[in-house]
């Protein structure tokens, strides 16, 4: 009996984590809106930046918020925001509407990546908690590798798009968004109290002094970096070197978060039995081959293994580093969370180092060379992991 009570609150949860999967939309939509309105990869690139942006302003505030309102409270309010920024797109197109409309996606995610994984401590605690997580990031996968489909689709006509082209998107993704809404509020999910005086923004940052956190929080912006990265530049690679047309091109996209969604369901049972270090060892090793042969090959098939190559090795980094940052401190787990999910603000920096490092180089290279960076730091941070 107990049970099924604990699958009845945690099926509500994963389609909330489906909907979480909704901000990696961008990457696809910032290559449509490159081609509508003929920007430069700097400009396009600026607007998943802007998603990410919010993260840096909203995650320790989100963190503080939780400790005021509550975990479930919290979470609610970020699927608000999250169902008004796939309502606005329904309206047109233009490159202001689309800032708006990611930076409402933006914010929406901060409140739900601060909050949601939190909550489900609530249910699943101890060493479960990073399969479970990995769980939840399956779910987000979904929602990922579907959405250039589902653009393509509305592109091509291959689907009734109702006049909105690839934007189609949004509503579908709108009427998701609305049933996490009830689904959630129809849940019940018991929460500590917090005690004592919630914690301040200095509180908050101090946890930056404890160097493994410190180690983590970079390893955030890493991961988030290479996801964003991958997910806005492998279809302009195959553009690049193998002439196709965006259409075509977003297959990368979708084969990125396909292999993701592999490694996030592979990743809940492995880790269930693995050492979380040994399987983010592997996971990085996948990466590094991965990016090598990004340099190396120029094979539509290659660079296809290779891209998905690094959406298997990305999939398990977010929920080992989570995991492992909220079991090191328990008593600060809001604020912990706050802290590390304002690391991807990575989102933010890497695309936009890309966009003027692809620009100078006059190659998606360029691109590349950045988030070699990133790999090159999961590396080292691998080391440094616990056991």
């Amino acid at each position: 009996m107990k049970s099924k009570s604990l699958y009845l609150k945690l099926i509500p949860l994963m389609v909330v984590f489906f909907t979480m999967g909704f901000v990696d939309l961008v990457g696809i939509a910032s290559n449509y809106v490159k081609a509508d309105l003929g920007l430069s990869d700097s400009v396009a690139n600026f607007l998943p930046s802007l998603v990410f942006f919010w993260f840096l302003i909203f995650s320790v505030p989100t963190g503080m918020l939780m400790n005021r309102i509550g975990r479930k409270k919290t979470v609610m309010l970020s699927l608000i925001v999250t169902f008004a920024s796939m309502l606005l797109p329904c309206f047109g197109n233009s490159y202001a509407l689309m800032l708006i409309t990611f930076s409402l996606l933006g914010i929406g995610n901060t409140f739900m990546q601060v909050s949601l994984n939190p909550l489900l401590s609530n249910i699943i605690a101890g060493e479960k908690l990073a399969s479970t997580l990995t769980f939840g990031q399956f779910c987000k996968a979904i929602a990922s590798f579907l959405a250039p489909y589902i653009a393509m689709w509305g592109a091509t006509q291959a689907i009734p798009s109702f006049g909105l082209g690839w934007r189609v998107l949004f509503p579908i993704y709108m009427l998701i968004a609305i049933v996490a809404i009830i689904l959630l509020g129809l849940t019940n999910i018991h929460e500590e109290k917090q005690e004592g005086k919630p914690s301040t923004f200095g509180e908050c940052f101090a946890l930056l002094g404890n160097p493994f956190i410190l180690l983590l929080f970079i390893g955030i912006m890493c991961h988030v970096g290479i996801d964003v990265g991958i997910n806005t530049t492998a279809p302009k690679i195959l553009i690049e070197r193998l002439g196709v047309t965006i259409n075509d091109a977003a297959f990368a996209t979708s084969l990125y978060f396909i292999c993701r969604t592999v490694g996030c369901l592979s990743g809940s049972v492995i880790l269930a039995h693995w050492s979380p270090k040994k399987f983010f060892i592997l996971s990085v090793a996948c990466m590094i081959v991965a990016f090598g042969g990004l340099f190396a090959f120029d094979a539509k098939t290659a660079l296809y293994i290779c891209i998905g190559l690094i959406g298997f090795g990305n999939s398990n980094v977010f929920s080992i580093i989570f995991s492992q940052a909220l079991l090191s401190i328990p008593q600060k787990q809001n604020e912990v969370s706050g802290l590390l999910i304002m690391g991807l603000f990575g989102g933010t920096i890497f695309p936009m180092l890309m966009g003027f490092a692809s620009d100078g180089m006059g190659t998606q290279i360029g691109a590349l060379l950045v988030l070699s960076v990133a790999v090159l730091y999961l590396l080292f941070l691998s080391s440094r992991m616990k056991s």
